[in-house]
């Protein structure tokens, strides 16, 4: 993200620091103690003492803009659904990027606070829907079976045809090496063709079929062999009227790419959210986010 502004967790453990200016002790040495004081005069001047100040200061501005537009009911579910991909791994994963549970979804939230803003600034012409519509596709819903070689994939595309796909679900659970949703028929979150998030041998596969049919031979992707089947594949209608909404989020994810946009609006952001620097030593600390020249 431009500028750090989404900050990893050594800085977000600095910033409880950050803002404690008293003389309670933070250390005590043979040599003497530390105070609050003492280690904020020392943290402020450092990047990532800067950074974590920068980060609290957007963050609390956007929080009283958009906070109406990211709920905790939003940050737990995207909090649970990496739970749920990583599994068994994610508390591991937490500890070796230095995360707890609360500040990983601290940086969720600024993450969605972020984009809140970013999408409210986003305006979409009659010419940037036509565009778009000209390689749009919907959205469609698959369960796949991943295996490791493609041995085993025919071998279960043999037991696919013996009963005409029906056993998917079973199938899944049995062979299946994708333990997020072996034990969901392997049902895949629905995606389109810009989610960059999907292998593109997968997409591209899978765009081919309609309605209940599966692949009747093993797609290789990075993660190895791939059975897909078709849940849902919606028509694509005649005009980009019939796909206004779908056409704009598309549109949006793709600007929220944009570092000048993002500039931007961080830099409106903060004028409009009455920001006063009162420490002498930081007053220039968001100089290079509200001078857009």
């Amino acid at each position: 993200m431009n500028k750090k502004w989404l900050v990893g967790i050594a800085g977000a453990l600095m910033s409880v620091s950050l803002v404690a200016c008293g003389s309670k002790t933070v250390a005590v040495t043979n040599g003497g103690k530390i105070t609050q004081s003492e280690y904020y005069s020392s943290m402020k001047n450092t990047a990532n003492g800067k950074t974590v100040l920068q980060q609290m200061i957007l963050d609390k501005v956007l929080n009283k803009q958009y906070g109406d537009k990211v709920s905790s009911k939003d940050i737990n579910a995207q909090f649970n659904q990496a739970k749920s991909q990583y599994g068994s791994q994610f508390d591991t994963l937490l500890q070796q990027q230095g995360y707890t549970e609360q500040t990983y979804k601290d940086t969720l939230k600024s993450q969605a606070l972020l984009q809140a803003a970013m999408k409210a600034n986003i305006s979409y012409s009659t010419k940037d829907l036509e565009k778009q519509f000209k390689s749009f596709e919907p959205k469609i819903t698959v369960n796949e079976i991943l295996v490791s070689d493609k041995e085993t994939a025919n071998k279960v595309i043999e037991q696919l045809n013996d009963k005409k796909g029906k056993n998917f679900s079973e199938l899944a659970k049995k062979y299946s090496k994708d333990t997020t949703n072996k034990d969901k028929g392997g049902r895949v979150d629905a995606f389109d063709n810009t989610d960059t998030s999907i292998d593109s041998a997968f997409s591209k596969a899978a765009y081919k079929l309609s309605n209940g049919e599966y692949t009747k031979t093993p797609v290789k992707t990075k993660s190895g062999y791939q059975i897909i089947q078709m849940v849902n594949h919606p028509k694509k209608g005649s005009s980009y009227k019939d796909h206004i909404s779908e056409l704009k989020e598309q549109i949006a994810k793709t600007k929220m790419q944009d570092p000048t946009l993002q500039k931007e609006v961080v830099s409106k952001a903060l004028k409009d959210g009455g920001v006063e620097i009162k420490d002498k030593d930081l007053q220039n600390i968001l100089a290079s986010f509200l001078n857009n020249k």
